[in-house]
């Protein structure tokens, strides 16, 4: 598996799907900001940052800005963004209002908004065409349908607390969320990051990322989420600077290397087209321009395989 988009506060850096992770492309941002989402959706990459209200559209096929998105009411860096091919439309999460913000993708942009529990952060779109926000501040998963009727609620119970993104799983309905976990500290209890799989009952089902004895060792920090057709799991972990891969079938977890001079400095925002054999990863840190490699493209790779 490897990488192909990664969003960066001053570039889009680009690599195509083959054997080994490689960068082929950068793109110049017109602001610098680090950014706090992405997602994309047919020939279009949404890309929010942190001191704006606009939505930057990027071409898919030439990666160069076609537009500014105005979302009326924004709070500036939203943390979260989904996009849904069958209702034709962009989400935001507005984490200070707490409420979701709705665009329909048309000429006019129609924009709808809703609230939601404290603290919204990642969102995703489920096989139902549904939206799964995590509110990390209530604790809870909420599904809505595309006009903001409520579906469900996932109370979170023991073992994963403050949510930041969860996708629902096509293959059994779970959810994998990327959250913390308290964990007893020498002197006061302390919060590290964990990805785990929970029920509609919001039960942990199993959890990856707590071993300090593996070569990952614990996650840290706030942790963005993609998963693939074959329900595997790819995690930005932004305290580390690091993008792993989880095997779901052998629950096996590794580090993702990227040859890369300039490093990867704070990633989140993380949205995978394998349409396109892209991975779109959003960088939050100020770094130099990183180093633009090319390779052939290799669309047969499975993305379960390193």
């Amino acid at each position: 598996m490897s990488f192909v988009a990664i969003v960066h506060n001053a570039n889009v850096i680009t690599a195509v799907k083959s054997t080994f992770p490689t960068l082929t492309h950068a793109i110049p941002s017109q602001g610098g900001d680090g950014v706090t989402a992405v997602t994309s959706l047919g020939d279009n990459v949404f890309v929010a940052r942190d001191v704006s209200q606009k939505v930057e559209v990027y071409d898919a096929v030439t990666l160069t800005l076609r537009r500014r998105l105005t979302v009326p009411g924004l709070s500036m860096g939203p943390r979260g963004l989904a996009a849904c091919p069958a209702n034709n439309c962009l989400y935001a999460s507005g984490y200070g209002e707490n409420c979701v913000h709705r665009v329909a993708l048309s000429c006019r942009n129609a924009v709808k908004k809703w609230s939601v529990s404290r603290g919204p952060r990642g969102l995703s779109v489920n096989n139902e065409h549904n939206l799964i926000v995590a509110c990390c501040d209530a604790n809870i998963l909420k599904e809505y349908t595309t006009h903001g009727t409520l579906v469900r609620e996932i109370w979170l119970q023991a073992g994963v607390t403050w949510p930041y993104h969860a996708i629902q799983l096509l293959s059994t309905g779970d959810y994998v969320v990327a959250g913390y976990r308290a964990q007893p500290g020498w002197i006061t209890v302390i919060a590290v990051g964990v990805v785990s799989v929970v029920g509609v009952n919001g039960q942990v089902v199993r959890s990856y990322g707590q071993s300090r004895t593996s070569h990952v060792g614990h996650l840290r920090g706030r942790s963005s989420l993609a998963v693939t057709k074959n329900d595997d799991i790819l995690v930005a972990d932004c305290g580390k600077n690091k993008i792993l891969s989880i095997n779901s079938s052998l629950g096996s977890i590794q580090e993702l290397a990227l040859s890369v001079d300039d490093g990867i400095q704070k990633p989140r925002g993380l949205c995978l087209d394998e349409s396109r054999g892209r991975l779109y990863r959003g960088l939050r840190a100020r770094t130099h321009q990183l180093r633009i490699s090319r390779n052939g493209e290799n669309r047969k790779t499975n993305f379960a395989q390193l």
